[in-house]
């Protein structure tokens, strides 16, 4: 759960700025709906909690932001959205971890998550991680903490609620020359204080029908303040009610149904395209497939957007080795191609988003990235026979073409052909090589003989990232309209953006029997990968 630098600092939905924030949302359509999209509650709790450093206990300021529904249909599950913690550690705890050689930090957060419908209870782990931070000469410390975090699913009507608990951070020590100290790792755990306001309660989300016997919608009780309690919904903090679909006992039928990131469940599949070779693009003996998900900074908003998960099809190459001269190990070279793949086109899906402009204007948006030449994967790297270490360079040719646009419900015509000049384009590392504008990202692995691998393979995946020059748009807005290219490209393109992509693991869809670990029995990728920042 690692990005670069700025986007850890920053929340996902960044702070909107005035006409901009309408260019902004054609670019990066994919920030999550959930930021303003009608019928969500944004919560924003800062909670006081007591942490156990070396010297002692010290007080600490926890300030937990999220997106939430305020209503779900029954069996539908219930995805927090933009989870961002905050910390913040008094000077004197700052000073323990100066005391035990640290110049720097980096933190695993974990926060327990109580989950309650009715007098059925189950538990969830919220995880997130910073980016490194210098500890501060005098003063105190604040950590933000981005990640992805379960989604729960109630098992019957009547307001599911989520209460914090404890709390922990894991941190990683780093001296003033980058080195580690001894002992390199420190973990405090927290305990919530006794005066946090409602008992920790961080929001309520009502599941399934009406009071009245009504269907679920848009007329529902407002979000109010996030530690309340819809109208007519019980408060954490009192006696639950109990429910009706069920005698009392079976709590483990009714506990809500808690499915953490990457599991491949309800939210996961939800979300991902089909992925499968078909007539117009059958697959040979070597076709792979895989879904791939991430972020991408967009530097001139301060924000990062989540692409949601697309599919790849992909032609392995065969591995080329040129053994050392004392035949100890080998050089491996590998050169694949690959296209993205939707309803038989080279392109993602449409995908639509909201954001909230001004904080209280929903834009949204509509866009598909298309696939402009050829796609390649080349890896790099040495083996020795048992431990192997490759270097990897994806290139794509990509324009990003806009098709709707909403501001506030009306619709603003931004015409059949609005899409970037020219292809997204990355630094190249072999120009002379790989001439013209494409993406370049890259991904290094490692692995052991007999053990999973780390980093990217590109049989098992792994993170993919790099940065992305966005081009000027053309051909957006209609001949009686308004030309919107300037402002696109005023407020959205330029250079050095960061981007980080996650590809999951492949199906070998060619192979006589079907890994079950790997593929679907219908031939489509089984793992669905979780965005990383």
């Amino acid at each position: 759960m690692t990005g670069p630098r700025t986007a850890a600092r920053r929340a996902v939905r960044s702070r909107a700025r005035g006409a901009a924030i309408a260019a902004f949302v054609v670019l990066a359509a994919t920030v999550p709906a959930a930021a303003g999209a009608s019928g969500t509650q944004q919560i924003d709790v800062a909670l006081p909690y007591v942490c156990l450093f070396p010297s002692g206990e010290h007080p600490a300021a926890v300030r937990i932001s999220a997106a939430f529904p305020e209503r779900v249909a029954a069996g539908e599950p219930i995805e927090p959205a933009d989870v961002t913690t905050t910390v913040e550690l008094p000077k004197p705890a700052v000073a323990d971890l100066a005391a035990l050689g640290a110049a720097g930090v980096r933190a695993a957060t974990r926060l327990e998550v109580g989950v309650t419908q009715d007098e059925a209870t189950a538990e969830a782990t919220w995880r997130g991680s910073t980016e490194p931070t210098a500890l501060p000469a005098d003063g105190p410390l604040t950590l933000t903490a981005t990640g992805d975090v379960p989604s729960v699913t109630g098992q019957g009507a009547g307001e599911l609620s989520m209460t914090a608990g404890g709390f922990g951070l894991d941190f990683t020590l780093t001296t003033a020359d980058g080195g580690a100290p001894d002992p390199a790792e420190v973990t405090v755990d927290c305990a919530l204080a006794e005066d946090a306001p409602d008992g920790g309660r961080l929001v309520g989300v009502l599941v399934g029908a009406d009071d009245d016997g009504g269907t679920d919608g848009p007329g529902g009780p407002p979000s109010g303040s996030p530690s309340g309690s819809p109208s007519g919904a019980p408060s954490a903090s009192g006696p639950p009610g109990r429910s009706e679909e069920g005698p009392p006992g079976r709590q483990g039928e009714r506990a809500p149904k808690v499915a953490e990131p990457g599991q491949g469940g309800a939210a996961a599949k939800a979300t991902a395209p089909t992925c499968k070779y078909d007539e117009k693009y059958p697959a040979g003996p070597m076709s792979l497939n895989a879904y791939i998900t991430g972020y991408s900074n967009v530097n001139k908003l301060d924000g990062a957007a989540l692409i949601p998960p697309f599919c790849t099809l992909i032609t392995q190459g065969e591995p080329q080795f040129e053994f050392f001269p004392d035949y100890s190990g080998a050089w491996i070279t590998q050169h694949s191609t690959a296209d993205l793949y939707h309803r038989q086109r080279k392109q993602t899906p449409p995908f639509e988003a909201t954001f909230l402009t001004f904080d209280f204007t929903p834009t949204t948006a509509t866009m598909v990235l298309e696939q402009t030449g050829p796609m390649t994967i080349d890896s790099h790297g040495t083996t020795d026979f048992v431990f192997t270490s490759t270097d990897t360079h994806v290139r794509a040719p990509l324009v990003l073409r806009v098709t709707k646009l909403e501001v506030n419900g009306t619709p603003l015509d931004v015409g059949a052909k609005c899409r970037t000049k020219t292809s997204l384009a990355s630094p190249e590392p072999e120009p002379a090589k790989y001439p013209g504008d494409h993406l370049v990202l890259h991904g290094r692995g490692e692995q052991t003989t007999g053990e999973p691998a780390t980093g990217y393979l590109l049989l098992s995946g792994g993170p993919l990232t790099g940065k992305v020059t966005i081009p000027a748009f053309t051909g957006c807005g209609t001949a009686d309209g308004e030309d919107l290219d300037r402002l696109l490209t005023a407020s959205v393109s330029g250079s050095g953006n960061y981007v980080k992509q996650i590809q999951g693991q492949t199906c070998f869809v060619s192979a006589d029997v079907l890994n079950p670990d790997e593929c679907t029995d219908d031939a489509q990728p089984r793992k669905v990968p979780v965005a990383e920042r």
